[in-house]
């Protein structure tokens, strides 16, 4: 398909908003909607769906009545529309005005002069905890010996046990570092999770904190807030905050995006009955019960462009029939078991289907389902302690 044409603002050949999917005849059709001026229809064997999670659909919170949006006088925008902009559009946007931003995650660091509403997370600021490169902490396969695994075996699972206070200790210590360069106990900002929660980690931009001390981003912690029409009321606090702009950095409705696209009852119907934060995905590409259709881009990891290519890999030899996909019954087991294993060790960003602590194994599982070897490296050592990088697999 000619990926330049488009329409609106979906691409040509593509599941996006102005484009949607059912399913007739055993094949699916591919079809633009009504308000699109270019129309077209097509019928394909097979639909891959790489839209992500985080685009299109904005996560608006919810306000009591008159307590929303519509109360403030300033303006109200989403992190997606910031992003969008030039450099130019973004700083005329927020020149000389007072800027709030709600959200302390990835948009929330690059969007704002002001931090409205966040939760503590660790954010590393380096990659080398008191010396020590992170990677060589938890992303070789030493560490991998470290957490359960989804699928695992008897003695696996009882390694995973006898080396887990080793686990809570290399947690400490890389704990350690970041309360202490980045006076976390000063600030009230020390998590109450553990830095070994999968994907609750993120890197701060340079001189954050530096700016926190200047004054010019200002910490406000809290589980809620309102409008009023000269700004927003925090949790908490009795006198409104006078701002100009605020920017909700709140993330994405990856699934809506999805039912939007997706016109098909049977797939809906799918989705209803599952988790409506996420889809239940064979090696988190394809449905069990839709073998045909497939999505890229709906997992995490400490490198999201590599792990979607690892899929793309798996995909490709999928398509080319050389890898047969195991029974519906197999393959629901299996997602159960890494469905479960995501509700244990992630907890709250379980949505989000990380795959940070069991990269490599999830890896692994691809290659033996492509006949690839698994052991990447040369030598016992370097396969044990050696940080597993993409080049690895390329």
């Amino acid at each position: 398909m000619d990926r330049q044409k488009k329409c609106g603002n979906g691409h040509y050949g593509e599941a996006q908003l102005n484009l949607s999917v059912i399913k007739e005849n055993g094949r699916f059709q591919c079809r633009t909607h009504e308000a699109c001026a270019q129309r077209f229809v097509h019928q394909v064997d097979f639909v891959t769906v790489r839209a992500g999670m985080y685009s299109d659909f904005p996560n608006i919170p919810e306000f009591p009545p008159e307590k929303g949006p519509e109360a403030f006088q300033g303006k109200v925008m989403h992190s997606m529309g910031y992003s969008s902009m030039d450099h130019a559009s973004a700083a005329k946007l927020i020149q000389g005005k007072r800027v709030a931003v709600v959200g302390f995650r990835k948009s929330g660091y690059i969007n704002g002069v002001l931090i409205g509403q966040w939760t503590e997370h660790w954010n590393m600021p380096d990659q080398s905890p008191w010396g020590v490169p992170l990677e060589y902490l938890s992303q070789n396969c030493f560490s991998q010996l470290l957490v359960h695994k989804p699928g695992e075996g008897i003695l696996s699972s009882l390694v995973a046990t006898f080396l887990s206070p080793l686990r809570w200790g290399i947690s400490k210590f890389v704990e350690s570092h970041v309360r202490k360069k980045l006076r976390l106990a000063k600030r009230d900002m020390v998590p109450n999770h553990s830095f070994s929660k999968p994907c609750s980690v993120a890197t701060l931009p340079e001189g954050f904190f530096d700016r926190v001390d200047q004054g010019s981003i200002i910490l406000k912690k809290a589980q809620c807030f309102s409008f009023c029409s000269q700004g927003v009321v925090v949790d908490g606090d009795t006198e409104p905050l006078k701002i100009d702009l605020l920017i909700l950095a709140t993330g994405f409705r990856g699934i809506d995006k999805l039912k939007a696209a997706f016109i098909w009852p049977a797939f809906r119907d799918l989705i209803d009955k599952e988790d409506t934060t996420r889809l239940p995905l064979y090696r988190t590409c394809v449905h069990p019960r839709i073998p045909q259709l497939a999505f890229i881009g709906f997992s995490e990891s400490f490198a999201n462009l590599f792990t979607s290519d690892m899929t793309c890999q798996w995909l490709a030899e999928l398509l080319d029939g050389t890898l047969k996909l195991p029974s519906i019954k197999e393959m629901e087991k299996d997602v159960s078991q890494w469905d479960k294993y995501m509700k244990q060790s992630s907890g709250e960003y379980y949505s989000r289907y990380c795959l940070d602590a069991a990269q490599i194994w999830y890896n692994d599982q691809l290659c033996k389902d492509m006949g690839w070897k698994t052991q990447r490296k040369k030598g016992f050592l370097r396969e044990l302690f050696e940080p597993y990088r993409p080049m690895d697999y390329a």
